[in-house]
């Protein structure tokens, strides 16, 4: 006669044990993450206002408005809109090329993409002036065309571009390799046009991912220092950038002055920043295509 399994007793569920957790309890992760965040970005930007507030308002008026930090502020984020723009058409372009095409050389250019990433800010900036300069590498071909390079804010320019460029390129490849040739087959067995089925399919699925590659370029562009100081000449009213007009305050003990610069130039990032933050959460509610990931 065969007997019963013993069952098992029921584990209770009103006292069901909490879901295990890698990390600690949320109050203690959040008091790390409150903590660490203050350390690094919320004091240091507390401590520049404060110091600025040392100042009348006539007093910060002045400082932020002299001739020479006014063309500053023209130049460098004149400049740094500038180069996130070029950035982003040509590093859309060299991220469709990487992605869709294979061809000699390929994993190399690959590669280089990042060079900025890894070289010094002033190696970059030492290297550039010597191809662009009067009697450099490319420098001797465009002088006696009249384009002048180095010195001038055309090379504060190309300075920018080359160290914001693989921001947009890393930023726009994942999501282009995981983009379906369906959809662009769909679009021409429909009769699209090549522009048509850019215009249409693959930007509306890029363009997030495109506009936060340029605010990534637009960010390390507009405080960048070392690879442009070299190159631009550092010409009072012609090329000198705002990260260089804080650092002649700081050289001469005027601190005060040094923070009201950085003030303008904090809020003016913000702003910039904050707008393009809209564009792409406006960008993401429109409705786009499906791709690959989505199936």
């Amino acid at each position: 006669m065969a007997t019963a399994a013993p069952s098992l007793p029921l584990r209770p569920t009103s006292s069901a044990a909490p879901p295990f957790r890698v990390l600690p309890g949320f109050n203690l992760t959040l008091g790390y993450t409150l903590g660490y965040l203050s350390l690094i970005v919320l004091i240091p930007l507390a401590a520049v206002f404060l110091k600025t507030a040392e100042l009348t308002l006539a007093e910060f008026w002045n400082v932020v408005t002299a001739p020479r930090v006014v063309a500053s502020y023209k130049l460098s984020f004149g400049m740094s809109l500038l180069a996130a723009a070029i950035n982003a058409v040509f590093g859309l372009m060299l991220a469709w090329a990487l992605v869709r095409y294979s061809f000699p050389g390929k994993k190399l250019i690959d590669a280089l993409v990042d060079l900025p990433f890894a070289l010094p800010t002033a190696v970059a900036g030492i290297s550039l002036t010597a191809l662009y300069a009067r009697n450099g590498w490319l420098g001797q071909f465009l002088e006696p065309l009249g384009i002048q390079v180095a010195f001038k804010p055309l090379g504060v320019l190309v300075a920018l571009v080359f160290i914001g460029l693989p921001f947009v390129v890393r930023t726009v490849q994942p999501i282009l390799e995981d983009l379906d040739t369906e959809l662009e087959e769909a679009a021409t067995s429909l009769g699209a046009q090549r522009w048509q089925t850019f215009r249409h399919v693959i930007l509306p699925i890029v363009f997030p991912a495109l506009l936060t590659g340029f605010a990534l370029a637009f960010a390390r562009a507009v405080g960048e220092y070392g690879s442009v100081i070299f190159i631009a000449g550092n010409i009072p009213m012609v090329s000198e950038i705002t990260p260089l007009m804080i650092i002649t305050k700081l050289e001469q003990y005027d601190y005060t002055g040094a923070t009201a610069i950085a003030t303008v130039m904090l809020i003016l990032s913000f702003t910039l920043l904050l707008v393009i933050n809209g564009l792409q959460a406006w960008t993401a509610s429109v409705p786009k295509p499906r791709t690959g990931r989505d199936r």
